[in-house]
């Protein structure tokens, strides 16, 4: 097995040290979203408005020398003014491509629900494919390629939300959720005279991203873990509460986000904490409860918890250093 650079664990705290500058009090959310970038997924944001759900987009993108696309999503907003748009060139006698904001290594989709299903699909089919097909041309987008998608929990006028088909194509759901009053006060007292966001300055390069997600597919996850991942998929399949349980894409989601975080940890392999740490970001937004459960006001996360408690764990390997 390839070991993984030495450089790893470097870039990866100097890239959650730049977007704490800005984002407070959160390292569990930044933790989650470098986890989304290393494991080639997206992330979807959910929480009222003024969390920072934007400027922790931005935060990120600035701290790659990398592009970045921010698309706001509105209910007139058409598939073109993602994707792009070949344009009829007088001059040339031919049609010129001009790329949608879609083409960026970081792409920030704010308020994704409020754009109808056809723009929301145009979307999430490069987030699927890596790749736009536009007049019968395929066009590949650039690697490393993350969407942050955000969108309001509270306000349901003029929005659609995302069918579960497409919820699943994110790989983790976040909440930053309000900061803790040391968080809130450091956060006025940086933010009264300037805009943080402007001294952010890239700390990694674009390739340097692509060798974290190369270095982190090659973290060993043991024959024991993926049985124990099918099982947790087979229980949520069973569980009373539960309508329609894990599909395999959620398995294989979770395994990778698994190998992430356990590079993040300095480790070769994975371990049992690592796959309970983040099985409910990667699978609460996943499971469509039964309309019982909705009407008892049962939430996902606590299913998933319960089925956590409920299926037993493999035993861990004695933890060792990457060296």
């Amino acid at each position: 097995m390839a070991e993984r650079p030495d450089s790893f664990n470097d870039l990866h705290r100097g890239l959650a040290r730049t977007i704490g500058q800005v984002i407070q009090g959160k390292p569990e959310t930044i933790d989650l979203v470098l986890l989304a970038l290393i494991a080639e997924g997206h992330l979807l944001v959910e929480d009222v408005p003024g969390m920072g759900k934007t400027t922790l987009a931005k935060a990120l993108a600035s701290s790659i020398d990398g592009t970045y696309g921010r698309i706001q999503f509105t209910p007139d907003l058409l598939p073109s003014d993602v994707v792009g748009v070949n344009v009829w060139n007088r001059g040339t006698g031919e049609f010129d491509f001009r790329p949608g904001p879609v083409f960026a290594n970081i792409v920030l989709a704010d308020e994704i629900n409020r754009a109808s299903p056809k723009t929301q699909s145009a979307l999430l089919e490069a987030m699927a494919e890596r790749q736009v097909t536009i007049d019968g041309t395929t066009r590949h987008l650039p690697p490393p390629f993350l969407v942050i998608a955000t969108q309001n929990p509270i306000e349901n006028e003029g929005t659609y939300p995302l069918p579960e088909s497409q919820l699943d194509r994110f790989l983790l759901k976040v909440s930053v959720g309000y900061p803790e009053r040391d968080a809130e006060l450091q956060i006025l007292a940086s933010h009264g005279e300037r805009d943080l966001l402007d001294e952010i300055r890239p700390v990694v390069t674009a390739a340097q991203v692509n060798g974290l997600v190369a270095a982190a597919r090659t973290v060993h996850i043991a024959p024991a873990l993926q049985g124990y991942l099918v099982d947790l998929a087979d229980a949520t399949r069973r569980h009373p509460h539960v309508a329609v349980g894990m599909s395999p894409r959620a398995t294989l989601a979770l395994q990778r986000v698994a190998r992430a975080r356990a590079a993040t940890r300095n480790r070769t392999f994975v371990t049992p904490d690592d796959i309970k740490a983040l099985a409910v970001p990667v699978l609460a937004h996943r499971l469509l409860l039964s309309p019982s459960a909705r009407v008892a006001q049962i939430t996902a996360d606590s299913v998933v918890a319960d089925i956590l408690a409920q299926v037993p764990q493999p035993e861990a390997r004695p933890v060792q250093s990457a060296g």
